[in-house]
């Protein structure tokens, strides 16, 4: 074989697009619309969200980032539209209806309960009663068995700073409290883990332990939307980065190729993804 035999082929790179998007999303929103009177809180949004990724959620204040969330997670119903889990058609009246589908959601304000351990945090609405007539007659909980449970969840985070599975939550830092409320979406959620603002009240030290946290969500297999304002973070975890404006999608930024300048110009509207085509990375 001569050496101009042996040139290497091209990447199809059209070719790797169409392969993506034949993948099954693992949650799908299309058209969704939702108002409050006068108010249009979501304009026909498209949302994809695809097997083992983590999509990135930014936009200004009022951009409608919350009740997109809120929408995907039964907090509300919207409007008109269609949302679909794995290619099947879902609805969801209440949070209850998508956490028993397989979708957990951490909201900025952790829904933990400080003076309750650890433990029973994790196991919260979902408790662990002891087998036999204790559990079923007395209804008497497993706290030993949700401990060990709990600290195996913990532990396949990869925390190190949190041991006592019977602290109490009000003992720990901002980005322990974080890594219960993080530790629980990963025992429960099947699917899905939603999370709104996960370093917004935390420092540098353990920002970067919960975006620790966040990618081996995905290597575990998650799909993981993460909202957030903090910009370099998003860039550094995601996968692809879904920009809200004015209750609408304006555009879905690839970090690899789109820096964060480009996503502040999206955002804003002093740049469409029409001005984006064809930039490459460095442009």
């Amino acid at each position: 074989m001569t050496m101009a035999s042996r040139e290497v082929e091209p990447v199809n790179l059209s070719s790797e697009k169409a392969a993506a998007e034949r993948v099954v999303p693992v949650l799908e929103a299309r058209n969704l619309v939702k108002t409050f009177g006068h108010v249009v809180g979501l304009a026909g949004i498209d949302l994809t969200l695809r097997p083992g990724e983590i999509l990135g959620v930014i936009g200004d204040n009022g951009a409608g980032k919350s009740t997109l969330i809120k929408c995907l997670t039964g907090a509300l119903v919207p409007d008109s539209g269609e949302l679909f889990l794995e290619g099947r058609p879902v609805s969801f009246r209440r949070p209850q209806d998508a956490r028993e589908a397989g979708i957990e959601t951490v909201y900025q304000s952790l829904a933990v309960i400080p003076a309750l351990d650890i433990a029973t945090n994790l196991y919260l609405a979902r408790e662990v009663r002891k087998r036999g007539p204790l559990g079923s007659v007395l209804r008497m909980l497993d706290k030993k068995a949700m401990r060990a449970r709990a600290a195996t969840a913990v532990q396949d985070l990869g925390v190190a700073t949190i041991q006592n599975m019977g602290q109490a939550v009000e003992t720990l830092s901002g980005g322990q409290r974080q890594a219960v409320a993080v530790a629980r979406a990963a025992a429960f959620g099947s699917k899905v883990v939603v999370l709104d603002e996960p370093t917004a009240a935390l420092g540098v030290k353990e920002s970067g332990q919960v975006l620790e946290m966040i990618e081996r969500l995905r290597e575990s297999g998650l799909s993981v939307i993460l909202i957030s304002h903090n910009m370099p973070h998003v860039w550094q975890v995601a996968d692809r980065i879904h920009v809200q404006r004015l209750g609408g999608c304006a555009g879905v930024l690839d970090p690899a190729i789109h820096g964060m300048q480009d996503g502040v110009a999206v955002m804003t509207g002093a740049l469409t993804m029409a001005d984006l085509v064809g930039r490459r990375p460095g442009a």
